[in-house]
């Protein structure tokens, strides 16, 4: 906060903004519960492309924190890896980001899968940290007892707009 006005100071005044992925179309089969449909990365992507930047309101996908091409799926071994990018290199938010990232992953995503989120190699001075936050259970589950970095995420996660294109079923 600044001292005169009170109002937030940004680390990342003017970020650069990037070009949104196009929606997927939901296919017809897709549509079809009969049909047994692995998860990809697209899916994955899609499911936190839309989480809302805690400084901006701008999307993770818009600010290239998120990119499909850093998501990984191994359906088979039930993994999930995602590796996201903060903006700049001294971040303070690259934490809660990274928290917002698993807390939807784990929601959305079945039981069965273990969900990795880190930081892209060489991306955050505080890197191993923040890595080694993430990927501890006790931490993770401590910061989500905390009453207001909850509701900071949850402001986050539910910002974020629809990532699929609706179609019509045809019976």
């Amino acid at each position: 906060m600044t001292p005169s006005t009170g109002s937030p100071v940004l680390e990342n005044k003017n970020p650069t903004l990037y070009q949104r992925t196009a929606d997927r179309e939901i296919t017809p089969e897709e549509l079809d519960d009969t049909v047994v449909d692995p998860f990809d990365a697209r899916e994955i992507f899609d499911l936190i492309r839309n989480i809302t930047d805690p400084e901006h309101p701008l999307s993770l996908e818009e600010l290239n924190v998120v990119e499909e091409r850093l998501c990984q799926v191994d359906d088979q071994s039930n993994t999930v890896d995602v590796t996201f990018t903060p903006t700049i290199p001294h971040c303070s938010m690259a934490t809660l980001i990274g928290l917002c990232i698993r807390v939807k992953l784990l929601h959305s995503l079945p039981t069965r899968f273990k969900v990795t989120v880190k930081i892209s190699p060489g991306a955050h001075v505080s890197e191993a940290a923040i890595n080694k936050q993430l990927a501890d259970k006790e931490r993770v589950a401590a910061a989500l007892e905390n009453n207001h970095l909850i509701k900071v995420i949850n402001e986050c996660i539910f910002a974020a707009k629809p990532t699929f294109s609706k179609i019509e079923r045809v019976d």
